[in-house]
């Protein structure tokens, strides 16, 4: 079985980090380096994301897989775990499957429960690239604002873009399988589960994902969640505002 790809940083208690869903490790790697000054920092690439290997499978129950191997890999015990978004989600179902491999749990701007598919205008406008055309950066960001009027998310989603072979671009992640399997990104955790470990959820002041509806759910499920709202940032909180999502995990995570 493969292995997923990680950049490890620094010396001490293990840290691991799971980006978002159209992420990829790189995102993290600004904070990244601000945590392994007093952690071991795995920032990892989830399957069909990054440089992680491409499956025509994608669940939740894989992406659990996927890091326990991980896990067992590095020979890693009781680790700190923190998920953005589609990786709190893998994180959430991590520490409730295998909750003795966890010391702190960390999950950003992402509850417990469903959400329904949102993401059908970025995946159109991704499927909308044809590489033979689209031969440039440019181009590509061109054709993706037919789609995707954002800046800030095209700016996110180009920073997938690479060069496969001189002259040619490709996307780093697996867009086929996203595209096949996106109504299982907003699934919720199952019923009648909870991890008791010391869990913080942290909230963009500017997003939706985790309101007041949210709080008796997340209760339900991590009886010991504390929930921190960051200002001034919305669901990508912590490139928004990394000054106080930076003091808010090293403030929760020491001893």
């Amino acid at each position: 079985m493969e292995i997923l790809h990680a950049t490890i940083k620094g010396t001490g208690k293990p840290l691991l980090i799971l980006h978002g869903y159209f992420g990829m490790s790189d995102n993290w790697k600004t904070l990244g380096n601000q945590f392994s000054e007093n952690y071991e920092v795995h920032l990892i690439d989830q399957r069909n994301h990054g440089r992680s290997f491409h499956d025509a499978a994608f669940n939740y129950a894989l992406l659990v897989e996927d890091l326990y191997r991980y896990i067992l890999h590095h020979q890693l015990e009781k680790v700190h775990l923190l998920g953005h978004s589609m990786g709190g989600k893998t994180a959430m179902l991590f520490a409730i499957t295998h909750p003795q491999m966890v010391d702190k749990l960390l999950i950003a701007d992402i509850s417990p429960r469903k959400y329904e598919p949102h993401h059908n205008a970025i995946l159109a406008g991704l499927n909308s690239i044809d590489f033979s055309i689209q031969t440039t950066r440019a181009l590509v960001d061109a054709k993706l604002a037919e789609l995707i009027p954002e800046v800030g998310v095209r700016q996110f989603l180009l920073k997938n873009v690479y060069w496969i072979e001189k002259g040619r671009l490709a996307f780093r992640f697996y867009l086929k399988s996203l595209t096949e399997n996106n109504a299982h990104i907003g699934d919720a955790l199952p019923n009648g589960t909870s991890f008791t470990g010391e869990t913080l959820f942290l909230k963009g002041a500017k997003s939706g994902y985790i309101t007041a509806q949210e709080l008796p759910i997340i209760d339900r499920y991590f009886s010991k969640a504390t929930v921190v709202t960051i200002a001034n940032a919305g669901h990508w909180l912590h490139a928004e505002n990394p000054k106080d999502f930076y003091n808010a995990v090293v403030g929760f995570l020491a001893p």
